[in-house]
């Protein structure tokens, strides 16, 4: 063999095995950490400097600064992102809006994030201001934003970031209703995420990309419907149904889930996990090993100090009022979203006979509180201002209307119209002077039955065509949730008290205030 043939065949062996190398990359992500800077306690509420101190409370800000330091330099490679929602659930948010949610992301690192639907929450104002504050882009690939001028600049369908000389392709997600979930405005147009997500995909493999991670704030069901129907989708970051996987106890699937050749991962909320996926690829960019789990953001890690110090300094304005201790509670006050968004629960209770013990004089028979409004516990002891309004941090007012039997037997169906869907939306009603019964079997729209109105003192069956008085939120009474049939209700006020307000003072005149639950939503049998 001449030299010549001898140099070409070393060249093209070279070559084979350079086109034939693995490429590996370890992705650390976050989801639904709604304004969380401080630890939280196991309930994901309020936990204070001493429980902190004696290691009784998970993350925070300081935790995952030093949690994500540790984890980037495990690797040589690493692509730091989040799911959505970073915005509401603490005074926090409710004081400098997505500011300091920007600060934090920008101190940490990340590379991109979805758009949740609480970044709806005030608007595509507060999304635009956060958009242009933050780093790193903000995703979001199934909504058409051309109406919208304030945000159809500032936000993408896809970015393509490169990592090690290698190409990734990102592609954000939020749920399809989020124009139910939260106040997009008018001008959003949400579509399906399947669709929007092979157009994405099929655009970025016409690049010459073929790694592909899509940061889906849509749900965990959602996520594998997208996994299962679409084609070139590598990795999915999961949010919205703050769903744990792994192999603890109370995990909902194995971290990853593998549908297919595609790994979907999800790290629970309120920053109590940091996810780390640590996924290989082949040269055709096809996932060829997916392993790792979430790390818990417990005691064991160290809070970086000046993460804290700048926490404390953020805290400084608002610790006046969440310090003030409104009430005692004598047990825990079950207020998690996997009980809220099923059945009767005691946080649910609590809430809706506020709102009808604060209007009830006014001619209001039925209060109706969604459970997608309830984002905390409270534990037993002190009830501080501030464990209430992380149970109730939407700045909702009480809204008093009038609707018939009829309509407000519609609106039970509609609790309970998404019962059997693993990504419920919060629209399960809690209830007060009233009581039904539930048959999740039954065909959507006939699940609610025996249906008692409390009039007077005494219980009576539902009347289709009486008029009822009712109090809700006004984010419900303007049909969020799926509420509609309230939008057009009779004598309707939306501009009452705060409902965290309105919480507080009932559990002040009932203190120590007893939870429980009474049987009001019960199951046939």
């Amino acid at each position: 063999m001449s030299i010549r043939l001898m140099t070409t065949a070393a060249a093209l062996a070279l070559t084979a095995g350079t086109a034939s190398a693995d490429y590996a990359l370890t992705i650390l992500h976050t989801n639904d950490f709604h304004a969380r800077f401080e630890p939280i306690s196991k309930y994901d509420s309020t936990c204070g400097a001493e429980a902190n101190a004696e290691g009784e409370c998970f993350g925070g800000s300081a935790r995952l600064v030093t949690a994500i330091d540790e984890a980037k330099s495990r690797s040589d490679n690493w692509l730091l992102v989040d799911g959505g929602d970073q915005f509401q659930g603490t005074l926090f948010y409710t004081y400098y809006k997505g500011k300091l949610a920007a600060e934090m992301m920008n101190k940490m690192g990340y590379d991109a994030m979805t758009v949740g639907n609480h970044e709806f929450d005030d608007g595509p104002e507060v999304l635009k201001g956060f958009t242009e504050a933050v780093e790193f882009p903000v995703l979001m690939s199934n909504a058409d934003l051309s109406g919208e001028p304030l945000i159809s600049d500032s936000i993408m369908k896809s970015t393509v970031i490169e990592k090690n000389g290698e190409k990734i392709g990102l592609i954000g997600l939020t749920p399809q209703n989020t124009d139910e979930l939260s106040s997009p405005g008018p001008n959003v147009v949400f579509t399906d995420p399947v669709d929007a997500v092979q157009g994405e995909v099929d655009k970025l493999t016409g690049e010459g990309v073929n790694k592909i991670v899509v940061l889906s704030h849509s749900g965990y069901g959602v996520d594998q419907r997208v996994a299962e129907n679409t084609t070139g989708v590598d990795v999915i970051v999961g949010g919205h149904t703050n769903t744990l996987l792994g192999d603890m106890d109370d995990a909902e699937g194995p971290y990853p889930t593998m549908v297919g050749e595609t790994a979907i991962v999800s790290a629970y909320a309120y920053g109590k996990f940091l996810g780390e996926l640590n996924v290989t690829f082949d040269d055709e960019g096809t996932v060829i090993e997916a392993s790792g789990a979430p790390i818990i953001m417990d005691a064991g890690v160290t809070e970086d100090e000046d993460t804290v110090s700048r926490i404390s300094e953020a805290a400084q304005p608002l610790d006046e009022i969440r310090n003030e201790v409104v009430a005692e509670a004598a047990a825990p006050i079950e207020g998690d979203r996997g009980v809220c968004r099923h059945e009767e629960c005691a946080m649910g209770n609590l809430v809706a006979e506020a709102m009808l013990d604060r209007v009830r004089d006014q001619g209001i028979q039925v209060a109706l509180a969604n459970s997608g409004g309830l984002r905390a516990s409270i534990d037993e002891g002190e009830i501080t201002m501030g464990e209430v309004l992380t149970v109730l941090p939407f700045q909702n007012t009480l809204s008093t209307f009038e609707v018939t039997g009829e309509t407000l037997k519609a609106a039970l169906e509609n609790g309970m119209g998404q019962f059997d869907d693993p990504e419920d939306d919060g629209r399960f009603p809690q209830v007060a002077g009233l009581k039904f019964v539930i048959s999740p079997d039954a065909p959507t729209g006939e699940r609610v039955s025996e249906i008692m109105v409390e009039m007077d003192g005494a219980w009576q069956p539902l009347d289709p065509e009486a008029t009822y008085g009712m109090v809700s939120n006004n984010f419900v009474r303007n049909g969020g949730d799926g509420y509609r049939m309230f939008v057009d209700a009779a004598n309707a006020y939306d501009f009452g008290p705060d409902l965290a307000d309105v919480t507080a003072e009932y559990l002040a005149d009932n203190s120590p205030y007893e939870p429980y639950t009474d049987g009001r939503i019960t199951f046939a049998e």
